[in-house]
């Protein structure tokens, strides 16, 4: 009976183990994969969500102006 427990108790040992090396593999995995990702992101040229968002306000604003200023234009062209 014994040597079944062991047995048993070094199979049980075994799949610890390997589930460590899974977990280990996956973390490893997971890295290289988010650091593909970064470095192929910092390749191209795209612009982070506050630069967009600053581009855009700008944009609006600057649309605003135009539109007051045609109105200023047509204002005094009726004159």
């Amino acid at each position: 009976m014994q040597t079944r427990n062991k047995v048993l108790d070094d199979i049980s040992q075994l799949m610890t183990n390997a589930m460590g090396v899974a977990q280990g593999a996956k973390t490893e995995a997971e890295t290289a994969m988010s650091s593909l990702v970064d470095r192929w992101l910092a390749d191209r040229d795209f612009v982070t969500r506050e630069e967009f968002d600053a581009v855009r306000a700008m944009v609006q604003k600057a649309r605003e102006e135009n539109v007051a200023l045609k109105a200023r234009l047509d204002a005094m062209e009726a004159k």
